[in-house]
């Protein structure tokens, strides 16, 4: 069984959740309170031998009716309340309508359902035939006011991934206004913690940064409205002595695209609180009676084996239980982007040369990117006005893509749907949907204000200028772009006393358009995109089964990029693209060489104008586009290794299949140093004793020769050297 419920010797209730490898156990104590008791390597039955031991503590209240020695302060929780004796951060926080901040839940039922259900409104993971999951709901209420929470577990068996989530519904007569709600807290009694997260800005996203767990709060978030490039909303707490291939470690990955915190809490009896969900700065939500209000779904994995399994884990079950549609499991395209060739400076002759160009060489879907729209020739006007550019395209829109289409290419086009220019006649007609306080300046971000998706009819606006485009102009593909966080929150749509609940509604009627159009429109592959990484994450994975890594297309900044993001994220999510050199973003000039072996971590396009090309080039490209489409499922759908060479000039990594009979192994040095070693890299993941043949050079290893003594590298004096290895399974000794 998934999940099992007994009674122990003092008659509290136990539930064992578990997964093929893992155990998930919650106690409900003699008070009622829900309180976590273990999570890691999975045991065939718990018996309470870590039993938690109760002790007076000096300045840990108890609750009425209680021994000295029982306290909420020192009780490790799964969902801790507020203002009750517990002076940790709570996972919840209410206002009831007689200024009272203090709530209580305590266990009232449960039950255990085939399964998984789907969250109202939300993005969320789902079961397939694949994987045995069923989902534990505990019920608790508070008795004074009648607030009912239903905190769901959802265990995937064969993912070794445990999902949780959390639901208020106000039983009440009265409103109760939420000004906290976390989507899951776990209370680890164990001190010995290093954080990992994934850090950056614009251009330069999801940097790994590992730091000890030290006593107080250590936080990441955003404030933005969205996920953002400067915090990513994944963390894992792992063990000191993690690293790579070894070591316990805790994944957690919130299904979110807006404002979150996630935050890691060591108090002075070192448990360990982590808590994530959505950030409660400038946050609240009024609960009429009734009604209810549900959390987004935190995805947790835990592994015994290192930071590769983690990643592994989340990989697999993005793929196989987040990922949606037609795309869930097709190969993705080998793309041409127009921006980097033309920027706003083109017209129907330049695409239409660029397409021949593109269709010689192998590349199979043509991007038009922004400019093609309104009077928009820089990013000072016409978002919103979502209407063909005739001066750039006198034959309109739908003519250029059959042109393209007789090519031999599909047809792909940007949008940024949820901004508007002020030079356009959308915000003539239309200022007062502009998220933005009456009486005060509005700031602009590249020239651009942010529309208001908590409005129904600019929804409906959206939606209704997209899919004008979509029913008239065969497409294949949409970039969806959101180049600005939001400020000056405050919406005409919301009375005063739920205006802090706009930072979530945007994200509400953000997904409801997109689960409108993804539903409508199954053939076109979306791509989520946000000035490239500003918005990666699950929610946005949920929609769109790719995303636009960074802005940053230099193959050699892309390294830290590439190997941060598939940390949590698998690489058929990654878009990554060749561009021209220098490059445009930080003036380096690479290989053309290491430029494709970089962006074939992920769904190979490019962004270039190739009529600039030399035919050497050009016959390089198509060489490097054979040699990703012969291999694309393996790298798109296989397992990937991040192989550690000690150095951190090096970068390299190797993806094998599921019956691991082909792996493709990468390797990238950045800059040649004098007098250099002999390096060699560890391969890993492979069959022992299965043989396996370099199908460079024909040269035939074991499995465990290649994994333990591992691949001497050639010494090459050149910077940003690269090079790559294939090798099949021909036989098992």
């Amino acid at each position: 069984m998934v999940i099992k419920v007994k009674e122990n010797m003092l008659n509290n209730k136990i539930f064992h959740l578990s997964t093929e490898n893992t155990s998930y156990v919650i106690e409900i104590l003699k008070d009622l309170t829900i309180s976590h008791m273990y999570y890691g390597s999975r045991i065939s039955e718990y018996r309470n031998s870590k039993k938690f031991i109760y002790m007076d503590r000096g300045f840990s209240p108890n609750p009425e009716g209680e021994e000295s020695n029982y306290s909420y302060d020192t009780l490790p929780q799964e969902y801790p309340t507020n203002g009750n004796g517990d002076f940790r951060i709570p996972a919840y926080q209410i206002l009831d309508e007689n200024g009272a901040r203090v709530s209580n839940f305590k266990y009232w039922k449960h039950e255990i359902i085939k399964g998984k259900p789907k969250l109202e409104k939300l993005p969320s993971s789902y079961q397939t035939n694949n994987d045995n999951t069923e989902t534990l709901i505990i019920y608790a209420k508070d008795s004074v006011n009648q607030l009912l929470i239903k905190m769901n577990y959802s265990i995937f068996y064969q993912s070794d991934i445990i999902t949780r989530s959390v639901e208020f519904i106000n039983e009440g007569s009265e409103n109760i206004k939420l000004l906290r709600a976390m989507s899951m807290n776990i209370d680890f009694r164990d001190p010995y913690f290093d954080l990992i997260t994934l850090y950056g800005r614009h251009n330069n996203e999801r940097n790994i940064t590992r730091r000890k767990v030290v006593p107080g709060i250590q936080a990441i978030d955003s404030t933005r409205t969205s996920s953002s490039s400067h915090q990513n909303p994944f963390v894992a707490l792992v063990k000191p002595e993690t690293n790579e291939n070894f070591g316990e470690g805790y994944g957690f990955g919130l299904v979110y695209s807006g404002s979150f915190l996630a935050q890691v809490q060591l108090d002075s009896y070192e448990t360990t609180r982590f808590s994530m969900g959505i950030n409660p700065y400038d946050f609240s939500w009024k609960l009429l009676p009734g009604q209810t209000f549900q959390t987004p779904e935190v995805i947790m994995t835990f592994t015994a084996n290192g930071l590769g399994k983690m990643s592994r884990n989340f990989h697999n079950f993005i793929r196989e239980h987040l990922i949606r549609g037609k795309y869930k499991y097709r190969e993705r395209p080998v793309l041409l982007n127009t921006w980097e060739s033309f920027y706003f400076d083109f017209n129907e002759e330049d695409i239409i040369n660029l397409a021949y160009d593109a269709q010689k060489i192998g590349i199979e879907l043509l991007v038009l990117d922004d400019g093609w729209f309104g009077e928009r020739n820089d990013i000072s006007s016409s978002l919103g006005d979502w209407y063909v550019n005739k001066d750039k395209l006198p034959s309109g829109l739908s003519n250029l893509a059959k042109k393209i289409k007789n090519i031999g290419l599909d047809f792909g086009i940007w949008f940024e749907p949820e901004m508007v220019s002020p030079d356009s006649k959308l915000f003539e007609e239309h200022p007062e949907w502009v998220i933005g306080i009456p009486g005060r300046n509005k700031s602009l971000g590249r020239n651009q204000y942010v529309l208001d998706l908590s409005r129904n009819d600019v929804q409906e606006y959206i939606y209704t200028s997209i899919k004008n485009i979509i029913d008239n102009v065969p497409i294949n593909y949409i970039k969806w772009d959101m180049n600005r966080n939001i400020t000056e929150l405050w919406s005409e749509n919301l009375p005063i006393d739920q205006q802090q609940e706009l930072s979530h509604r945007y994200i509400l009627g953000l997904y409801a358009i997109l689960e409108k159009l993804t539903t409508e429109y199954p053939n076109i592959l979306f791509e989520n995109s946000s000035s490239g990484g500003g918005r990666y994450d699950l929610g946005m994975l949920y929609y769109m089964s790719q995303s636009w890594t960074s802005d940053n297309t230099d193959a050699i900044g892309r390294l830290d990029i590439q190997y941060g993001t598939s940390l949590i994220y698998p690489a058929v999510s990654m878009g990554a693209h060749v561009s021209s050199v220098p490059n445009h973003q930080v003036g380096r000039t690479t290989p053309l060489k290491t430029r494709g072996y970089v962006a074939m971590a992920g769904n190979l396009g490019y962004e270039l104008d190739l009529q600039k090309l030399s035919v050497s080039e050009k016959d390089q490209i198509k060489n490097q586009i054979d040699f990703y489409k012969s291999n694309r499922a393996l790298i798109q759908f296989g397992n990937l290794y991040r192989l550690s060479t000690n150095d951190e000039n090096e970068k390299a990594w190797m993806y094998i299949d599921n019956d691991k009979t082909e792996f493709l192994v990468t390797y990238v040095k950045i800059l040649s140093i004098p007098g250099a070693p002999i390096r060699f890299i560890r391969l890993s993941g492979l069959e022992p004793n299965a043989e396996y043949k370099d199908m460079n050079n024909g040269n035939v290893f074991y499995g465990d020769e290649l994994m333990n003594a591992g691949l001497s590298i050639k010494r090459v004096k050149q910077d940003f050297y690269s090079r790559v290895w294939k090798f099949k399974k021909i036989g098992v000794r």
